[in-house]
C-alpha cells in the first residue's frame, strides 16, 4: 500500500485513515450497498430540516434510527438531541459518537411522553407515516408539548400518492401515509399556523402537491393542550 499520495494536499486523508474511518449506520449501510442514491434524498431531507433549523441552539429529533443525516442538522444547531424508541439504533449511535460533532442520543417513545426540555426546534423525518391513525394525534401532541411557546415543529413524509413506487419493505412499515390537506389537517390540530410544501427527489418546492414524492409540514405556535 502506498505510505504517500501523489498530491500533497491529500495526505491528510490517509492520516484519518490510520485514526479510523467514519462508518455508516445499520439503515444507511443498507442503502449503501441496496439503492445508494436513496442516500441523496435522505441528505437533502437533512439539509432541508439545517437549513430551517439553522440559528436555533437546542433541537429535538423524534425517530433518528441511524442518525445518519443528523449531522448535518448539528452543522447549523448547536444543541442536537437525537431519540429513537429503538435501543438498538441508540446504543449503536452512541458507539459512533464524532468528538468534532458531538450529538446527545437518548431512547425516548414519542407516543409514551413528551421529552419536555423546553426545545427551539422539534423535527421527525419518515415517522409520521409509521404512526397508526388512531395514535397520530398523541404524537404529534407530545412533539408539541417537548417545544418552549415559540418553538417550531418540521415534520417529514411520503406522500400517499408515492406509495404506488415504494417497495414492498417500506410499504410494510408505511401504515399512515397522507395527501397535503390531510397532512396539514393533523398538523393544524395542534400549531396555529402550517406551511406545506412539496419535494421531489431532493428538490423542495411550492409546487402542485399531488404529484410530490415527498411533503413537509413546517408549524408553528402551538396551539394549549
Amino acid at each position: 500500500m502506498s505510505e504517500n499520495t501523489r498530491e500533497p494536499q491529500y495526505q491528510s486523508l490517509l492520516e484519518l485513515e490510520k485514526q479510523g474511518l467514519e462508518q455508516l449506520g445499520l439503515m444507511s449501510s443498507y442503502a449503501w450497498s441496496d439503492d445508494p442514491r436513496h442516500l441523496l434524498f435522505i441528505l437533502a431531507r437533512y439539509k432541508f430540516v439545517a437549513k430551517m433549523f439553522s440559528g436555533m441552539k437546542r433541537v429535538m429529533e423524534v425517530g433518528c434510527a441511524d442518525a445518519f443525516g443528523t449531522r448535518l442538522v448539528r452543522q447549523e444547531v448547536p444543541g442536537v438531541v437525537a431519540t429513537d424508541f429503538d435501543p438498538v439504533f441508540i446504543e449503536r449511535n452512541q458507539q459512533r459518537i464524532s468528538p468534532k460533532w458531538p450529538i446527545a442520543f437518548k431512547v425516548h417513545d414519542m407516543l409514551a411522553a413528551p421529552l419536555a426540555e423546553n426545545f427551539d426546534g422539534i423535527y421527525a423525518v419518515d415517522v409520521i407515516e409509521h404512526i397508526p391513525v388512531e395514535q397520530e394525534d398523541r404524537f404529534v401532541g407530545n412533539m408539541a408539548a417537548s417545544l418552549n411557546p415559540l418553538g417550531v415543529c418540521l415534520i417529514g413524509s411520503p406522500s400517499i400518492q408515492s406509495q404506488v413506487y415504494a417497495t414492498k419493505a417500506s410499504k410494510a412499515g408505511h401504515v399512515n401515509c397522507k395527501d397535503a390537506p390531510g397532512l396539514k389537517a393533523t398538523m393544524s390540530r395542534h400549531f396555529h399556523n402550517v406551511f406545506m410544501f412539496s419535494m421531489n427527489d431532493e428538490v423542495v418546492h411550492t409546487g402542485y402537491h399531488p404529484m410530490a414524492h415527498y411533503l413537509w409540514a413546517l408549524c408553528c405556535h402551538r396551539k394549549s393542550p
